[in-house]
């Protein structure tokens, strides 16, 4: 682990974007109720989070995570994709509210989303909550009773299992935050595997197709090497404010070599789709379908990550035309860089 640099290398006025859209050429696909769905999650999180302050409602809106949704499950039925939809809006919310959190916040905050799936039935608080439960605890509730009502048991144990890893994770970064620690690249991408939200996102493949692969099949390597592959080219752009201060590279070297890395993650998917063993044909059905779903993770975010305002503002489709991203000064006439919150998938 490195302590943070206090040192300020002279500022860029702006970078140029990796052309990943080019290299990934899988279909992209839309839900056809993708659109009425999402206004409906979105409408789902507004109502049941009143604490949310004007510029965190405003910023839910422009986000899209329904949309996101709609990319990235366009084959399941509308109920699902509403289930689905409603998570993904919800975990967004999530990462912002924990975001600056100190480790005991991170802590506090698991304890309540974790509460909701153990006990989806009642609230039971721990000693570290309140008598009336927090509205982020009501709305994983809400979502999960949904959920389990025909959410298969493979699936359901597997997404407890990702969120509780995604808290651990987000703990580890609370903790390194509050040492003012940046970790060692590996250190880095591990955790950032977990925070990145991929995994319970991976499992409701599952769900939104109306399967339930056995674990034997959830652990073959190629079938691990797929979902760690589509996690890896959603997440790694993040990677680039640790690459500049661990290996010295300004910021154009690094949002390059972040693009390479991410490039040789759509190669090797590519690879791992063409080595899948047969594991019968009724398995090989709900596998296609799985692996189906990670392809549409790939090219749904990719695309996505330019029609959202969270990275881009209003200049998405000029930065996806272009791959030209101009960064905005500082009130100190320094340039401003979102490295922490910044995706560089294009």
């Amino acid at each position: 682990m490195l302590q943070a640099s206090s040192s300020t290398p002279s500022q860029p006025t702006e970078f140029i974007l990796p052309d990943l859209v080019s290299h990934c050429t899988f279909p992209l696909t839309y839900h056809p109720d993708g659109d009425a769905v999402a206004a409906e999650s979105i409408r789902w999180l507004d109502e049941g989070c009143p604490e949310l302050s004007p510029k965190a409602r405003t910023a839910l809106y422009g986000l899209q995570a329904g949309e996101l949704t709609a990319y990235c499950y366009p084959h399941c039925s509308a109920p699902r994709l509403r289930v689905v939809s409603d998570f993904m809006t919800y975990l967004f919310h999530l990462d912002n509210i924990s975001d600056g959190m100190m480790h005991s916040g991170t802590e506090a905050l698991s304890d309540v989303v974790m509460n909701a799936l153990w006990l989806p039935d009642r609230y039971v608080p721990t000693a570290r909550q309140p008598a009336a439960e927090a509205s982020a605890g009501a709305m994983a509730r809400d979502y999960w009773t949904r959920c389990i009502r025909d959410a298969k048991p493979g699936p359901q144990a597997r997404f407890k299992e990702s969120l509780e890893l995604f808290f651990e994770a987000v703990h580890q970064q609370a903790k390194d935050r509050d040492a003012d620690v940046i970790p060692d690249l590996e250190s880095y991408i591990n955790v950032r595997r977990d925070t990145s939200g991929c995994k319970p996102m991976f499992d409701l493949i599952e769900y939104s197709m109306d399967i339930d692969l056995p674990d034997f099949v959830v652990e073959h390597p190629v079938i691990k090497a797929l979902n760690q592959g589509a996690n890896d080219l959603v997440t790694w752009s993040n990677m680039i404010a640790i690459l500049m201060n661990l290996r010295d590279l300004d910021l154009q070297s690094a949002v390059d070599f972040v693009g390479d890395l991410c490039k040789q993650a759509i190669d090797a998917f590519i690879e791992n789709q063409r080595s899948l063993p047969s594991f019968g044909p009724e398995l090989d059905r709900d596998v296609a379908m799985y692996v189906q779903g990670l392809q549409d993770w790939l090219v749904g975010s990719l695309h996505w990550s330019f029609m959202t305002k969270r990275y881009f503002g209003d200049a998405g489709a000029d930065v996806k035309k272009h791959r030209v991203v101009k960064l905005l000064p500082r009130r100190d006439d320094r340039t401003q860089v979102h490295l922490q919150r910044f995706r560089a998938l294009a």
